[in-house]
């Protein structure tokens, strides 16, 4: 009978660990370190997210109380002031790195996008966590009131954050969005809190789509109207000019914007602005509407993983409790891409809890949950008469 590591160990197999110290050194984290690796801080954090630690004390109890199971990969459980240091003073980008490192594995394995067209679907958008003002001073936010902001990029390939930037909460997404880089053909969708003319003639220029809500007091003139397709809810399919001598300076790509309006069954009447002139009105209103997806995730996120209470507060122990939130969710989506069993995120990140010392095989346990192990053979229990 084959034997099988913990649940837990198998999952650290996605990590190689020559391609972790690889970033190791690159980062150099490990400078003046005592004993004290960088892999054991990466297991002990990863242990917070998905065993639900919610104190420096359970992390180091936890593994503690676990520690014969962790034996064969050299670990020994941390003091929690050595945690607590590590997590201070250790830089946070090695954490970014190795989401990197697992997002090209999960991408090699993401299905595509429910759309016919080629093009690669994106979305953008940003999550606020709020903080205490006393604990996190450095995090100002409001008069009383701290917080940081999370910006993602979503690929809409397998629903994957292909990009996580943390920022002070007062800094606006559009800031952020400007700063990214996309290829000729891409198509994103946004908010209107991303509404910025300039920023729209850029990606005109550069050959990248976007798909966004049309605030209600923009002013424009209708240069074409074109037909609508019967009973789907689409009342003008419009190209449009800016009227305002403002809007207009700033966009000067020498094409028109296109104007979209829905009307929902509840009644609710949506009005979507793109710059993708030859894709079909329901086309666009099915892109805006899959743009839902980024929002699920941020629920996920928050609702499954540790990022609403922190065990430390200097901002390099929040960034690097944070990144090892967005691997452990690119973990459960991995799983999820992998598994032939139809898991929801919530229902998968319970049972891993509950399952993540115990010995059995990890992609038979995923693919079967509730089917136990083979009994090892042994002999026959006679019967008495």
């Amino acid at each position: 009978m084959p034997r099988f590591c913990s649940i837990f160990s198998q999952l650290l197999q996605l990590f190689p660990r020559t391609e972790f110290q690889k970033v190791v050194i690159a980062t150099r984290a490990e400078r003046h370190a005592r004993g004290f690796t960088c892999w054991g801080q990466f297991v002990a954090m990863l242990f917070c997210q998905l065993g639900r630690a919610h104190s420096l004390r359970e992390i180091c109890g936890g593994l503690a109380s676990c520690e014969g199971k962790l034996a064969h990969l050299g670990l020994e459980a941390p003091a929690r002031a050595t945690l607590a240091y590590a997590n201070a003073h250790r830089p946070w980008q090695l954490y970014e790195q190795v989401f990197y490192q697992l997002l090209a594995r999960c991408q090699a394995v993401a299905g595509s996008k429910k759309f016919r067209f080629r093009n690669k679907l994106v979305s953008l958008d940003a999550t606020v966590i709020d903080l205490c003002a006393e604990m996190f001073a450095w995090a100002t936010f409001r008069r009383t009131k701290g917080a940081v902001k999370l910006h993602f990029t979503l690929d809409h390939d397998g629903y994957l954050p292909t990009a996580v930037v943390i920022t002070e909460g007062k800094r606006h997404e559009v800031t952020i969005a400007r700063q990214q880089t996309f290829a000729p053909g891409t198509i994103l969708v946004f908010d209107r809190g991303y509404l910025d003319f300039e920023w729209f003639a850029r990606l005109t220029e550069t050959g990248v789509f976007f798909v966004t809500r049309l605030k209600d007091g923009t002013a424009y003139d209708v240069v074409a109207r074109h037909a609508v397709p019967a009973r789907t809810g689409v009342v003008a399919d419009d190209w449009i000019a800016l009227r305002s001598p403002q809007s207009a300076a700033k966009y000067e790509p020498g094409r028109p914007l296109r104007r979209v309006e829905v009307v929902l069954p509840e009644g609710d009447r949506l009005v979507f602005l793109t710059n993708h002139l030859d894709l079909g009105p329901t086309t666009i209103a099915r892109i805006y509407k899959d743009r839902w997806q980024i929002e699920l995730l941020f629920k996920a996120l928050k609702q499954n993983l540790r990022v609403k209470t922190f065990v430390g507060t200097s901002a390099n122990a929040l960034h690097i409790q944070v990144w090892t939130a967005v691997i452990a969710l690119l973990i459960l989506k991995y799983l999820q891409l992998k598994a032939t069993f139809g898991w929801s995120l919530s229902n998968l990140v319970a049972l891993l809890r509950m399952n993540l010392f115990v010995y059995r095989d990890l992609w038979t346990w995923l693919n079967d949950p509730f089917t136990g192990p083979p009994q090892p053979p042994g002999p026959v229990q006679g019967v008495l008469i």
